[in-house]
């Protein structure tokens, strides 16, 4: 499997169908590491990584799937809505773990 995949995976705390769904990809791509064509794969590695220095290891498994302002950010993710989750990056940078919505 890719090494940035399974980097997203485990720090988001996604099943494979949800990495699937986020970068518009299939099992077999993932496995064989035939991504380079998600430009989306670095980006999400860049904000993922910004956010997880600043919150601390293990939070954003937590926090993906917990509601906030707005919504859930898993739900952004596999329905490919990046600048929402973007958003849901900035929130939890500017206000930590901000729970309820």
């Amino acid at each position: 499997m890719a090494e940035s995949a399974v980097i997203l995976m485990q720090r988001l705390g996604l099943s494979d169908e949800e990495l699937c769904a986020t970068l518009d990809s299939n099992p077999i791509e993932v496995i064989s590491d035939s991504l380079e064509h998600r430009p989306e794969l670095p980006i999400l590695l860049a904000l993922t990584q910004a956010a997880e220095e600043a919150v601390g290891e293990g939070v954003l498994a937590r926090w993906v799937r917990t509601s906030g302002p707005a919504g859930r950010p898993i739900d952004h993710l596999v329905t490919r809505d990046f600048v929402a989750f973007e958003a849901a990056i900035g929130t939890l940078l500017e206000r930590g773990f901000v729970i309820g919505g």
